[in-house]
Order: structure tokens, then sequence, then C-alpha cells
């Protein structure tokens, strides 16, 4: 009895040294994917805060919480199994998933751009904004940059057994959702921390207090023009990654080879400088492409309805 006993611990601690070694794999492989969506994570959270701008103080949080929430349901409830399913029967299918997605932010990020050039915004800007617009048009913005995100991580465990692979993506999740959106959430109530410092307070604690109620609204304005930018350019890089996946070489390849140069020509500045020139041709891609669906689905529908009375 006393043996069988040594031996059923000796097999509980096999199994949990087992458990304990797969954990680190899982920890590991969870870090590595995380990683990999850092870029994306940095965009993503350049994009959102413009979300919020113009709207209330006290509704701030609240909204970031219902984008944060929506967010992860898509990464849980749309992205992470249709990721899955596709990457185990139809992995040919994740890249023109995700070209669509691209073009989607290209235009996204181009209509905005239009939209202030040509004052088209400034009737629709009038007034209070609707928060259940405001909230849906950011989960839906997000659900684009959240698919890069997990493919990305996708893409760095797609060795690992499928359970193990599923697991890594929600804690993937999970973590990403958190990072993003607890920035996010500091972001935009900096102001409000420097009036607390400032309140009542003399010396230095008074001057950064003051410091961040004055300078918040103006890295607001400029993250909402990053924000902008940023739809541009992951719009772009998704696009120009998508082209040499499926078999049109010639953007990616031109687009290294200067990468690269820069890189070779620059010294200790070159990883920076040739991710500059990367982000720079893919934002110029993600621009072309969304002005022609501007021009599809707005320029040319209003150019017809200017035409239609002249010619009656």
């Amino acid at each position: 009895m006393a043996g069988g006993l040594v031996a059923l611990l000796d097999d509980v601690a096999a199994l949990a040294k087992l458990a304990a070694a797969s954990l680190d794999d899982v920890g590991a492989a969870t870090g590595k994917a995380s990683a990999k969506a850092v870029g994306v994570v940095v965009d993503d959270t350049a994009v959102t805060p413009r979300y919020v701008e113009g709207l209330s103080a006290q509704r701030e949080l609240p909204i970031i919480k219902k984008i944060a929430i929506g967010s992860l349901r898509n990464k849980l409830l749309i992205i992470l199994p249709v990721a899955l399913i596709l990457s185990q029967f139809a992995e040919w299918a994740l890249t023109p998933i995700l070209m669509l997605g691209g073009t989607y932010l290209s235009y996204e990020g181009a209509e905005k751009i239009w939209e202030a050039l040509s004052g088209h915004h400034a009737e629709a800007d009038d007034g209070p904004k609707d928060e259940g617009k405001v909230v849906a048009g950011a989960i839906r913005t997000d659900l684009i940059l959240s698919a890069e995100i997990m493919v990305i991580a996708l893409n760095e465990v797609d060795h690992e057994p499928f359970l193990e692979r599923a697991f890594i993506l929600i804690v993937v999740a999970f973590l990403i959702t958190a990072l993003v959106y607890g920035v996010v959430a500091l972001i935009v109530k900096m102001d409000d921390i420097g009036l607390a410092l400032a309140d009542g307070a003399t010396g230095a604690r008074e001057r950064i207090g003051r410091g961040l109620v004055t300078g918040m609204p103006k890295v607001m304005a400029v993250l909402s023009t990053v924000g902008i930018v940023a739809m541009l350019w992951v719009g772009g890089h998704i696009l120009l990654s998508g082209f040499d996946e499926i078999g049109w070489h010639a953007p990616y390849s031109l687009v290294h080879h200067v990468e690269h140069a820069v890189h070779d020509a620059t010294g200790f500045l070159g990883a920076t400088l040739g991710w500059v020139v990367n982000t720079f041709f893919s934002a110029v891609l993600g621009a072309i492409v969304g002005a022609i669906v501007v021009a599809i689905l707005h320029v040319l529908p209003r150019r017809g309805e200017r035409v239609q009375p002249s010619e009656s």
C-alpha cells in the first residue's frame, strides 16, 4: 500500500513538473506573440483617443470602457474563432481577409483627410457627439487592428498544438486589450490628473499639474493626427505584405530594398530610419488605396448629383 502511494506521489510530481514546463512554454510563447504585435498595439493606442475628443470629461472613461469591452469581444468572439479555424483548415484565406481590413483602414484614414480638406464634416460635427456612433465606429476600427494583432500573434505560435494555440491567443487578447485601453484611459485623463496635482499645491507639483492641464489638449490634437496617419500606414502595410504573399512581389521588394539600403547606409540610426522608410511607403500606399475608395464612395457620387440638375 505504502509502495503504491509513493508511486502515485511520484506520478503526481512528474505530472506537476510536466504541467509547470508546459506553462513555462505557453508563457514564453505568449510573450513572444505579444512582443511581435507591439507595433500594431502602438498604432491602436494612437488611433483610439481621437474617438473621445470633444466629449464631456465625465463620459470619457465610460466610453473607453465600452470600446475596450467591444475590443475584447472582437478578439474572443469573432477574430479568435475565425483565425483558428482558417489557420487549421484554410490558411490561404487569412491574407485576403486581412487585406480587406487593410483597405477599410486605408479608406477610413483617407476619408478623415478628405473631410478635413473639403470641410464636408463641418455639418456633422455641429452639436454633441452621438455616443453610440462613437463607440460603434471605434469598435469597427478596432476590429481591423485587433485582427492584425491576433494574426501576427497566431503566426508566432502556429507550431503549437491547437488547444495551446487557442489558450495563448486568449491570453494575448486580454493582455493587449488591457495595455491599449489602460494607456488610452491614462492619456485622456492626464488633464484631470494635472488638475488634482495643481489643486492647492505650490512649487514643482503645481507647475507639473498646470503643465499637464495646458499641454494635454495639444497632445490630444497631435494624437488625433497621428491616429489618422496610423490608419494609413497600418492599412498600407497590411496591403503591402498581402500583395507579396499572394504573389505580387514588386511593391514589397522595392520597399524592402530601399529600407535595407537606408539601414546599411546610416549606421546606428539604420534600424530607426529603415522603419521610417517602411512606414512612409506603407502610408503612401494606404493613402492611394484609401483615396481611390473615397473617390468611389464619396467624390464621384457627389459629382453625379451636381451634374443631374444641370442636365434637366
